[in-house]
């Protein structure tokens, strides 16, 4: 299965302006969408095939997929199941053949939106708003994680184990218990776990386990499940 990801190859891309990416077969579509999208003033790239979107590889900015249901080869609805891991991705279907039980798989399986054309380009310019702005969410969020497993991975084993029982509540006297270390110690290591993971206080450093786990795949070992 050919999926997509995000990348940092942005030759001839404004990584300042969130990109609309449109994927229709019919060339009429494509056009008049192209045009309407470059107005509201987001830069846009269409596609004849899901085969052809998935082979262009996707620079980490705020974006959207505006995608038909009916394409040659892929479908729609199968191009959205390869793309259900990219959070940074928001779907909005368009198609001329829509009924309820496909606009109801669809939406269940995270599709921001399902027009039926002909549609009104005001309700698809603020779909694709809407679409942006959760993009650009998720986006923050993925980037706030990956600095969060850095500071993670830089503790020792024993700075771990350390956090571990302190965000489960422990005080430092009964972490040295645990441990079988002395107050001091643990105090020490506290000390480095929180200058390590730039925590400014107790909450936030439980704020940062609970986050730690969360985001997975798997609970970063020495965190409590």
């Amino acid at each position: 299965m050919t999926t997509i990801g995000p990348t940092d190859a942005t030759v001839g891309v404004d990584t300042t302006t969130p990109i609309v990416f449109v994927v229709d077969d019919d060339v009429s579509v494509r056009e008049s969408l192209e045009l309407l999208i470059q107005s509201a003033g987001w830069q846009v790239e269409t596609f004849a095939s899901a085969d052809e979107f998935l082979s262009r590889g996707v620079p980490a900015v705020p974006n959207c997929l505006v995608l038909d249901v009916t394409l040659p080869g892929v479908s729609g609805l199968e191009l959205q199941q390869q793309l259900a891991d990219r959070r940074d991705m928001p779907i909005l279907f368009i198609t001329g053949y829509g009924d309820i039980p496909m606009s109801v798989k669809a939406m269940k399986a995270g599709a921001a939106e399902f027009l039926t054309k002909p549609f009104n380009s005001d309700v698809l310019l603020e779909a694709i708003r809407g679409a942006v702005e959760r993009s650009r969410e998720a986006l923050r969020d993925a980037g706030e994680s990956r600095i969060l497993h850095t500071h993670y991975g830089s503790l020792t084993p024993r700075e771990r184990e350390v956090m571990a029982l302190v965000v489960s509540g422990l005080l430092n006297k009964q972490v040295g218990g645990e441990l079988g270390i002395s107050e001091i110690t643990v105090k020490a290591h506290r000390g480095q776990v929180m200058r390590k993971m730039q925590a400014d206080s107790l909450a936030q450093l439980v704020t940062m386990a609970a986050r730690l786990r969360a985001r997975g795949p798997a609970p970063p070992r020495g965190l409590p499940l």
